[in-house]
């Protein structure tokens, strides 16, 4: 059995260890950048969404970090009419920022305001950043087409030959995730299986798949290791399942304040720091090294 490649430092961050960092010989240099998710504005046809993500994009743009990433679902259930209030906050937030749809964002909608290509990707110093779409307006689970897997692996076999390395994007975890938790992933006949293929075939270069969706938190495992597979916390809300005290598998941190979260590459490894809107960063408890 593999044993969990995560661990917090004293200062209590969340440090995660993917193995194409410490297999290198010269660790990269440095990177900071920052992870939001799940805004849902609009939600519930009430203010309190747009209000916290103008608070949310303020604490962003004063938070270090060289570029951010939104996981997906910026609006709630199709309220295309909610992208403007989007974007007042993305105005506020002074480093470039790099959507991804969720369930709840029509991808006509988010073409027209956000970015025509839907899948892409962009370089920074040694990483490759790779934004996916794998959701659908009328389901929770997650879903690849042929064409994107036939395009996820040409863009990590271009990344291979320009020695990047990799991070994957898409809203819906792809990870299979059972009892107690909420079930929606991409199935193996969804595009699960042949996304694995290429992961297996560039584990030197993938630090992490990252996610949202979720609403509970940090949420992750390493069963698919050496790729780290990470649900990030929702941006509104989220939802204390008591995963850790139903054994679970992974790992599911105890905050679940709506926030954003800091994350910096160095000395060989990968620190989440979570940041609740209004507070200072938040120290996780210890996650000690286990079976995984």
């Amino acid at each position: 059995m593999r044993r969990r490649q995560f661990l917090v430092s004293t200062a209590g961050t969340l440090t995660l260890r993917p193995d194409c960092l410490r297999a290198q010989t010269a660790p990269p240099a440095a990177l900071a950048f920052i992870v939001v998710t799940d805004t849902h504005l609009g939600y519930k046809d009430k203010d309190a969404a747009k209000i916290l993500w103008l608070k949310t994009a303020t604490e962003i743009s004063a938070a270090e970090g060289a570029f951010v990433l939104h996981l997906g679902d910026v609006i709630d259930g199709g309220r295309v009419e909610q992208y403007p209030v989007y974007l007042e906050g993305r105005k506020l937030i002074q480093k470039p920022v790099h959507e991804i749809p969720g369930n709840h964002d029509p991808i006509e909608g988010f073409q027209q305001h956000l970015r025509p290509q839907v899948d892409t990707f962009f370089d920074h110093q040694w990483l490759r950043v790779v934004l996916m779409n794998n959701a659908h307006r009328d389901s929770h689970e997650g879903f690849f087409t042929s064409e994107q897997i036939a395009w996820l692996g040409r863009t990590c076999d271009e990344a291979a030959a320009k020695n990047l390395n990799l991070l994957l994007c898409c809203h819906v975890p792809v990870h299979a995730n059972l009892h107690p938790d909420r079930g929606w992933y991409v199935k193996p006949g969804n595009g699960q299986a042949e996304f694995y293929e290429i992961t297996k075939k560039h584990f030197t270069r993938i630090l992490a798949s990252f996610h949202g969706h979720f609403h509970n938190g940090l949420r992750g495992w390493n069963d698919h290791a050496p790729m780290h597979e990470v649900c990030f916390p929702s941006a509104l809300y989220n939802q204390d399942r008591k995963l850790e005290s139903q054994q679970a598998p992974g790992y599911n941190a105890p905050e679940f304040r709506p926030g954003f979260t800091l994350v910096s590459i160095m000395n060989g490894a990968l620190h989440l720091r979570f940041k609740a809107v209004g507070d200072e960063p938040k120290s996780l408890r210890e996650l000690k090294l286990g079976a995984a």
